[in-house]
């Protein structure tokens, strides 16, 4: 986001006093707690209406990445990105093979975490183990691609080239989030999505209408495009060639078992106060792809036909560049930019925040109590779920600073991606298949997450980017540990 024109102090102040606002919102939050159990600070007791899961899941699927990630990933690549539209769909799609049955067992057993379900289906403590594992490690990485975006965000906004900036709006906006996050639990996270997916809904409409104000149409941008591809031997106007067509088959498959997988967004199916609203939440989230993402594209193309320089990571910051053309269109683009910047401000505290709040449950619930203390009551748990967030959100916010110059957004989803898809298999396939048994899954999930880990770095021909022929290396790693499970426990349930 380098390059915006300086903020003046009303709209740092009315910035400051947005994100401060969140404190309030996990004040209010704390104090509507009614008991101190674990369900009622992760869970928000299980009571989330339709409006509230709705967007919390709304915030859950689109974060930082959405904004600023897939607006650099269309500057890369071009129009190919709007296969994010159909990857995002999916995510819905692959919620609904195993969301409402998964709803209904958690509200019989009164699941908390992902492992629950894992160790009520398999009795396998190993399998339950490496679940949590996969999932701490996957929301590290999600956590710490919130904090870069934050970071870049607040650099952007400050028009500061140093790093001061990205340092000081990680340290700043992360302890914000730490507070109210500590404070209220999932009731302020899921407060503070229903607050920010309006406000963004409704201020990225009014950006689209006037990029096209100030632009014009998108045929003319797409052909400055063309004209640059001719110049430049590249295809970002173009029909994508094979090996791109292969690269969105690719996301489009582990996008959506990877994102619907998600711990978070597992605990937000466990939070549904009825199947009813859960079902009425995904209907509702299946239209969000189009809007969301289009604008997302439109910016990305319009930043490359007009915007030229910005290549790696700084990709990642034509967003702000965006907004620069749009403060500088108007009195009433220089308010929307503000509006929008604080709010994009907020939505990835926010993001980053369900991530903590994840670790938080997992580490305590299924690592703590069960390794450190045989009999902790609920109250115990929850302060130590606290200490957790402080001292990991410490540990991030150091790795932020270390890398805030050497990977991309869209680079660090792939890598989570890769280890997430890979307990699809013991969570969409265990939920509706009774023989499929707790060793084979377990051993499928080894194999396939050190195939997934090991592809980046080998050294191939046919290896570009950590994709092999523009397959993801979770793909890849996936067909193992699937032939893993199902044939072993084929044989295991003929033995039986």
């Amino acid at each position: 986001m380098n390059n915006l024109l300086p903020l003046g102090y009303g709209a740092w102040t009315f910035i400051s006093i947005y994100l401060l606002s969140l404190l309030l919102i996990g004040w209010f939050a704390k104090k509507s707690r009614k008991e101190d159990t674990l369900s009622d600070f992760y869970l928000a007791g299980k009571g989330l209406g339709i409006g509230i899961l709705f967007l919390t899941l709304f915030a859950t699927q689109y974060s930082g990445n959405t904004f600023f990630g897939f607006t650099g990933a269309t500057y890369r690549i071009g129009y190919a990105w709007i296969l994010s539209i159909h990857f995002m769909t999916s995510i819905v799609v692959c919620y609904l093979l195993f969301a409402p049955k998964l709803h209904r067992l958690s509200k019989k057993y009164n699941f908390l975490t992902p492992a629950d379900y894992i160790q009520h289906r398999y009795n396998y403590k190993k399998l339950s183990l490496i679940i949590t594992i996969i999932g701490i490690a996957v929301l590290s990485n999600y956590l710490l691609a919130q904090l870069m975006a934050m970071g870049r965000a607040m650099q952007g906004i400050s028009g500061d080239t140093g790093g001061s900036f990205y340092i000081a709006g990680v340290l700043v906006l992360a302890t914000i989030i730490v507070i109210y996050g500590t404070m209220g639990g999932l009731r302020a996270v899921a407060w503070t999505d229903a607050i920010q997916g309006v406000i963004l809904l409704v201020g990225f409409t009014v950006l689209l209408i006037i990029l096209f104000d100030k632009f014009g149409p998108l045929s003319k941008a797409t052909a400055i495009i063309a004209n640059m591809d001719d110049i430049n031997n590249t295809r970002k106007s173009l029909v994508p060639d094979s090996q791109t067509c292969r690269l969105w088959l690719s996301y489009i498959i582990i996008l959506g078992f990877g994102l619907s997988l998600y711990p978070q967004a597992i605990q937000r199916i466990y939070a549904a106060k009825s199947e009813k609203v859960l079902k009425q939440s995904l209907a509702v989230m299946a239209f969000m792809p189009i809007p969301t993402m289009i604008i997302s594209v439109i910016a990305g193309i319009m930043a490359l036909a007009y915007i030229s320089g910005l290549e790696g990571t700084a990709t990642d910051q034509v967003f702000g560049q965006v907004l620069r053309e749009v403060q500088e269109y108007s009195l009433l683009g220089y308010g929307l930019s503000v509006v929008i910047l604080a709010a994009i401000l907020a939505a990835m505290m926010s993001t980053a925040d369900s991530a903590l709040l994840t670790i938080s449950s997992m580490f305590t619930k299924d690592i703590y109590a069960k390794i450190f203390k045989k009999t902790p009551n609920e109250k115990s748990l929850i302060l130590v779920g606290k200490f957790c967030s402080w001292g990991f959100l410490a540990l991030m916010i150091v790795f932020a600073i270390i890398l805030k110059d050497n990977t991309s957004l869209v680079k660090l989803m792939d890598r989570k991606l890769d280890l997430m898809i890979q307990v699809s298999p013991a969570f969409m396939l265990g939920i509706h298949f009774i023989w499929l048994k707790a060793k084979p899954v377990f051993w499928g999930i080894i194999c396939g997450t050190i195939i997934a880990l090991s592809i980046p770095y080998l050294d191939f021909s046919f290896i570009s980017k950590g994709k092999v022929f523009g397959f993801h290396a979770g793909l890849v790693g996936v067909v193992p540990n699937l032939a893993i499970a199902l044939i072993g426990s084929y044989f295991g349930r003929k033995k039986t």
